[in-house]
């Protein structure tokens, strides 16, 4: 089976001082905010780290849930923090705590199911991927 999903980045200006906007198809995110304060200060919008956080946290307890599926569990609640640690211009770091509620679930059968999440839920596996860029320069209209 295949699924793609798609998100669009529009920037304008420059990397300072300049300014973007974040589409995806679902409309979750429509015209969001995203600029050099959102990333390196505290300003209105998002950032690129945040939605790893988020896309990282998401996917792995949906992973977490269909192991516990598979083992014949199900979850009261499962409740996952990611903090994206980034030093000096690059990613560093992943940080997951994941806090659960499952009836009936052994410490040692949870920790098992959580290192199969973290290593096989597909953003873990992403950001451990190649990755693919093809770029295409588009001439400036002259008036």
């Amino acid at each position: 089976m295949s699924i793609n999903r798609v998100a669009n980045a529009h920037w304008y200006g420059r990397g300072t001082d300049g300014y973007g906007q974040l589409n995806t198809t679902s409309e979750v995110l429509k015209s969001t905010p995203y600029s050099y304060t959102t990333r390196f200060a505290n300003g209105s919008g998002t950032n690129p780290e945040e939605l790893i956080a988020a896309a990282h946290a998401g996917c792995l307890s949906m992973k977490l849930a269909f192991n516990l599926q598979v083992a014949g569990f199900v979850a009261t609640r499962i409740d996952t923090r990611c903090e994206i640690v980034m030093e000096e211009g690059l990613v560093r770091e992943s940080v997951l705590v994941v806090e659960a509620q499952i009836p009936g679930m052994k410490e040692e059968k949870f920790q098992e199911l959580v290192a199969d999440a973290q290593a096989n839920c597909p953003v873990s596996k992403l950001l451990n991927a190649s990755i693919r860029c093809e770029a295409f320069l588009i001439p400036s209209v002259t008036v």
